[in-house]
C-alpha cells in the first residue's frame, strides 16, 4: 500500500518551510503539524490534496473521535483531537490560496474541520494542574543520595530547577558562566541558552531556603575548583556511558558536553520522585510552586510584579493566567472563610481603590 504522495510531500514542505522562516514556529510545533497532516494522510488513503472535499474533513473528524491512544489504549483526549483539527484546518485554509489548489479548494472547506462548540469547550476548558508543595520538593531534594558525582549533579539539579525556577530546556543548555554566585542570579542569555520565545533575562535565586541555594552553590563550586572546569563548560554535563566489568556499556562519570535536549532531565525527575515514594511532577510544576510560593509571600503589587519578572513573564497577567490560578483546596478555605467573617468593620473603600489602581499600573508597566 502507499505509504506516500509525491505531490503531496511537496506542498507540505513548502507548508514547513512557510511555518518556520514566515510565521518563526519552533520545529517542535512544525512536527506537530506534520504529524496531524499524516494522520489525515493515512485515513484518506494519501490521496492528493488537490482531490479534497469537505466530506473527507467530516469523515475523519467522526474517525479521529473514535481512536485510541496507542500508548494508554484509552480514546484520544478532546485537546488531542481538537489540536490536530486545528492544524488541519490551518493547513488547508493556507493551500487554497497556494498556486495550482485555487481553483480546486474553497477557504470555506477549511471550516469542516471544526469540532462542535461542546466538543471545543471541553478541549479547551483550564484545569486545576498538580503542583508540589514546597515540602514535597524539599523532601525529594533531602531523599536523594550524593555519594557520586551523577548523584550530586542529579540532587543539584532538582535544586537548582527550585532555586531559579529555569525551564528544563533551559537548563540543560546553560554553561557554568551563566551562574553568578555572588549576586546569586542566573543570566538567561538568548543565545546561548534556550529559553521560551528566545527571551533573554536575569533571574535571581527565589527565597525557596538556605539548604537548598548551599546543594546549589556547593555543586557549581566544585565544579570550578575541583573539577577546574571553565566558564563555557556546561552546569549540568551529560552523563559518559562507556563500557563497563560486566561487558556492557554503563554509565562512568559525566562529560564536558550539555545534554542535546530535556528528556535525560525529566528521567532524573521522574526517579527522583518515585525513589522518595511520591508521584511525577515534571520540571516545569515547580514553576507552578513557585508562583504559590510568591502568592504567599509577596505583600504589594510591585513585589509580586518583580516576582513575575523572575521567572521570565513579560507581563504579570501571564502569572496570574497560566500559573496563578487558586488551588481548588484553598479556594474552598477561602469561600469559607468568607462566609463566617462577620466584621463590622467598615471597608475603606478609598484604600480598596488605591491598591486597585497601584495593581493595575503595575500589570501595564
Amino acid at each position: 500500500m502507499t505509504k506516500h504522495n509525491p505531490y503531496n510531500e511537496r506542498i507540505k514542505r513548502q507548508y514547513f518551510t512557510y511555518l518556520q522562516d514566515a510565521q518563526s514556529y519552533s520545529e517542535a510545533t512544525v512536527d506537530a503539524v506534520a504529524k496531524a497532516l499524516a494522520r489525515f494522510e493515512d485515513d484518506t488513503k494519501y490521496k492528493d490534496f488537490k482531490a479534497f472535499h469537505y466530506e473527507q474533513a467530516r469523515a475523519f473528524k467522526r474517525r479521529l473521535m473514535e481512536q485510541r491512544s496507542q500508548q494508554t489504549g484509552k480514546p484520544l483526549s478532546k485537546a488531542t483531537s481538537h489540536a490536530t483539527l486545528a492544524h488541519l484546518k490551518r493547513f488547508f485554509h493556507w493551500l487554497a490560496g497556494q498556486p495550482g489548489y485555487k481553483s480546486r479548494l474553497q477557504y470555506a472547506d477549511a471550516d469542516y474541520f471544526n469540532m462542535s462548540a461542546k466538543d471545543t469547550r471541553v478541549a479547551t476548558a483550564r484545569r486545576e494542574s498538580r503542583t508540589p508543595t514546597l515540602e514535597q520538593v524539599r523532601h525529594v531534594i533531602n531523599a536523594m543520595p550524593d555519594k557520586t558525582e551523577i548523584e550530586r549533579r542529579d540532587r543539584a539539579l532538582l535544586a537548582f530547577t527550585l532555586l531559579t525556577g529555569a525551564r528544563d530546556s533551559a537548563i540543560a543548555s546553560m554553561r557554568l558562566k551563566h551562574v553568578d554566585l555572588e549576586r546569586q542570579c542566573v543570566y538567561q542569555d538568548a543565545r546561548e541558552v534556550r529559553t521560551k520565545f528566545s527571551k533573554t533575562f536575569n533571574t535571581h535565586f527565589f527565597p525557596v531556603g538556605d539548604s537548598v541555594r548551599a546543594i546549589v552553590e556547593e555543586w557549581v563550586t566544585w565544579l570550578r575548583v575541583e573539577m577546574l572546569w571553565g566558564a563555557d563548560n556546561p552546569l549540568f554535563p551529560a552523563t559518559r556511558v562507556a563500557l563497563g566489568p560486566s561487558r556492557r556499556f554503563e554509565a562512568a562519570g559525566l562529560t564536558r558536553a550539555t545534554w542535546s535536549s530535556a528528556g535525560p532531565i525529566r528521567g532524573i525527575f521522574r526517579r527522583a520522585f518515585a525513589n522518595a515514594g511520591l508521584s511525577y511532577f515534571n520540571p516545569h510544576s515547580f514553576r507552578h510552586t513557585l508562583v504559590q510560593l510568591g502568592e504567599e509571600l509577596c505583600r504589594s503589587p510591585e513585589e509580586f510584579k518583580a516576582w513575575s519578572q523572575n521567572l521570565g513573564h513579560e507581563g504579570v497577567l501571564t502569572t496570574f493566567y497560566s500559573y496563578g490560578a487558586v488551588p481548588v483546596g484553598r479556594q474552598s478555605d477561602i469561600m469559607r472563610l468568607l462566609g463566617a467573617s462577620k466584621s463590622d468593620k467598615p471597608i475603606d473603600r478609598a484604600k480598596t481603590l488605591a491598591e486597585i489602581r497601584q495593581l493595575l499600573d503595575a500589570v501595564e508597566a
